[in-house]
């Protein structure tokens, strides 16, 4: 066994002196380490970490631009801004959200189904997507949602402007409305603007067509801010730059008397300055309220809406096709002078003419007796239209049809339109595979069977009508517009016409009801009767609403002079007795607003208010009925547009073509048998321009 050697003063001193330089060397390894990150830090990226210090003590927040105005042709809003108190929610930075909800609720007293919706919406909504809980707030209720703040994360009451709609329901299908943007649109665009609170993008109509020109420039505010959030001074504001106005050729005051004076009905309204093309007035009723869709519609509303078996989603001018009846007649009677046929060559009219096998009913089955080219038209003769229709054809017919602007598509700022149908036998071959039969023409010349047409185009073949010129609708005012070209018509043929027409309204025709209260001015129109099912199950007048006939009325004026058009389309109306009223009453406010609105005042009072005034008093039916308890929720901004244009879309075709060609009875009068006076010049119209 080796002996140790004895552990000396100067072994320890050594050893100690080893580990003293180890330790040491470690020692100073690292701080050489520390020193350097702390240069690297404090030089390379001087920068970046000084940017991220004024980040945590500066707060830069976007302040959402002010949209831009739809203004009508004299600059009267049709989509406006107002000034707004309103709050907010983050989802992602609530802690607590029953309690939150409970605590606002009492706040701001918001009602149950209220609640309910904002809880859907929270449970729905991405976090960074904020969900509006109340807008249009008064002061005391923002202050007090404000000095709560701190025990409110994830609440953001803000000051700033939202969207308004002055006349509600009257502009929502012709303006469109705004929402908050959804996760696909933040997808597309990676804008931070778009998850800013309060930021609404257009969801449909002009405000979707427009959003570029509409949507404006943020703002941006800088403050000074505690690590707690608290602001400590304000750094600076840049003010936003509001989105640029659009100007359309609507009347206002035209367009929200048209939506008022549709009154309990379901139909359309389309006023046109047949020289120009300019769309005055755009009106399909019922409708939603632009307002309720841009602060987020609740589930009530959307059950109000949804269960209507008007359809106030769709847009009945563009979307709704329906038979056009006798409101083709003047169409079909220019073709017949165009291919050379004597105006005053007639047909005896009996009550009905064979075809073939069969026999066509006129409307009048007593019958009109010798019926000459402006009998036929005045008194919507169907047994003159079936026998010429039969020397002239369907394929003149047709064109004269696709040359007024049946079955056209026109350049408007919406996403789509239903064109319909203009039959002819290459037409029938292609969709049926089937020859073209002579009860196809008859069926068509009346305005039945196949043929379909959308109120816009009825407005526009009024229009080509009454002028004579190729006119296209148009919605953005250009007062430099050149001027529209002539179709090539025969004047004396339009002349022609034009006085069968007036004798409508204003002689021995189908609608002496039409006349407007307006000195020195006449009428021009055409009644149209469009049966929707068979006579045997239904006789079109009365019974279920859904199975009476639509009512029709195209119409210009002064008759001599043209310079407006009119067509109204009401739905399941029972016939033109339903259409012509209004006509003559829109027509009316063009000429002597004060007339038409004394008319519309007293009828008001029978409907229980105006529109928004019913609106109101039926969805407090539905909110004492179903309050919170409403089955389903009100769809999300995300899929509402989809909602919205799923409930827009029309048949194709029509359910049962109807090929009897028993046209309806126009509600004929007796006026006295009186020839038409020549009228003198008329006057310069108070509110037509």
């Amino acid at each position: 066994m080796k002996a140790r050697l004895p552990v000396t003063s100067a072994i320890l001193t050594n050893r100690f002196e080893r580990r003293a330089f180890v330790l040491g060397a470690m020692q100073g390894g690292v701080g050489l380490l520390l020193a350097t990150r702390l240069g690297y830090l404090a030089v390379a990226q001087n920068e970046k970490y000084q940017a991220a210090s004024e980040s945590n003590r500066v707060n830069l927040t976007l302040i959402p631009p002010r949209r831009g105005w739809v203004i009508d042709r004299f600059g009267k809003a049709l989509a406006a801004n107002r000034a707004d108190f309103r709050v907010d929610l983050i989802p992602d930075r609530i802690e607590d959200p029953d309690k939150t909800m409970q605590t606002l609720a009492g706040l701001l007293d918001l009602p149950p189904d209220r609640v309910r919706d904002i809880r859907d919406k929270l449970d729905k909504a991405r976090g960074f997507q904020p969900v509006e809980v109340a807008s249009s707030l008064d002061w005391d209720k923002f202050a007090a949602v404000s000095v709560r703040l701190p025990e409110l994360p994830g609440v953001i009451p803000q000051r700033g402007y939202s969207r308004f709609y002055p006349t509600g329901a009257a502009v929502g299908h012709l303006v469109g409305y705004v929402g908050a943007a959804s996760a696909e649109d933040y997808e597309k665009e990676r804008n931070p603007l778009l998850i800013t609170p309060g930021f609404k993008i257009g969801k449909d109509g002009l405000e979707k067509h427009f959003e570029t020109r509409l949507r404006g420039v943020p703002g941006a505010r800088r403050v000074e801010a505690t690590a707690s959030g608290r602001i400590v001074r304000d750094l600076g504001t840049r003010e936003d730059v509001p989105g640029k106005p659009i100007q359309l050729t609507i009347n206002a005051g035209l367009q929200d008397y048209a939506a008022r004076r549709i009154g309990l009905e379901s139909g359309s309204v389309v006023v046109m300055d047949c020289e120009t093309g300019d769309i005055l007035a755009m009106a399909s009723m019922p409708s939603f309220d632009p307002n309720s869709f841009s602060d987020g519609i609740g589930r009530v509303e959307w059950k109000m809406l949804s269960e209507d078996d008007h359809v106030p989603l769709r847009n009945k001018i563009l979307r709704g096709l329906y038979p056009p009846g006798s409101t083709v007649k003047p169409m079909v009677a220019l073709s017949f002078l165009e291919a050379g046929l004597d105006p005053n060559a007639t047909v005896q009219c009996n009550g009905g003419l064979r075809v073939g096998n069969r026999v066509f009913h006129c409307w009048q089955r007593r019958g009109h007796g010798t019926v000459d080219m402006a009998k036929g038209i005045y008194q919507s003769c169907d047994v003159y239209f079936y026998h010429f229709a039969q020397q002239i054809g369907m394929d003149k017919i047709a064109a004269m049809a696709r040359r007024l602007g049946l079955g056209q598509e026109f350049p408007m700022p919406y996403p789509g339109q239903s064109y319909g149908t203009v039959p002819d036998p290459a037409w029938k071959m292609r969709k049926y595979k089937k020859e073209w039969a002579l009860y196809d023409t008859v069926n068509a010349t009346i305005g039945q069977g196949y043929m379909l047409v959308n109120p816009l185009q009825q407005a526009v073949m009024a229009s080509r009508i009454a002028s004579g010129r190729e006119v296209m609708p148009r919605l953005l005012l250009d007062r430099n517009a050149p001027p529209v070209k002539p179709m090539g018509f025969s004047q004396q043929h339009l002349d022609y016409i034009h006085a069968a027409m007036s004798e409508v309204v204003n002689g021995r025709g189908t609608a002496g009801r039409a006349r407007i209260p307006v000195d020195n001015v006449l009428l021009a129109g055409k009644t149209g009767t469009a049966q929707v099912v068979g006579l045997n199950i239904a006789n079109g007048k009365s019974g279920a609403w859904k199975y009476r006939d639509h009512g029709h009325f195209i119409c210009f004026a002064p008759f001599d002079k043209p310079k407006f058009a009119c067509a109204v389309v009401i739905e399941h109306g029972g016939g033109s007795s339903a259409a012509y009223p209004i006509a003559r009453d829109v027509m009316t406010y063009i000429f002597a607003p004060d007339k038409a609105m004394a008319v519309l005042e007293e009828f008001e009072k029978q409907w229980g208010g105006n529109v928004q005034q019913r609106m109101s008093a039926r969805y407090d039916v539905y909110a004492a009925k179903y309050g919170g308890t409403a089955a389903k929720p009100a769809p999300d901004d995300e899929d509402l547009t989809e909602r919205v244009e799923e409930g827009r879309k029309p048949d194709q075709d029509p359910a049962s073509v109807q090929t009897d060609a028993a046209a309806p009875a126009p509600e004929p009068e007796a006026p006295p048998q009186v020839q038409v006076p020549t009228p003198a010049p008329s006057p310069t119209p108070a509110g037509g321009q």
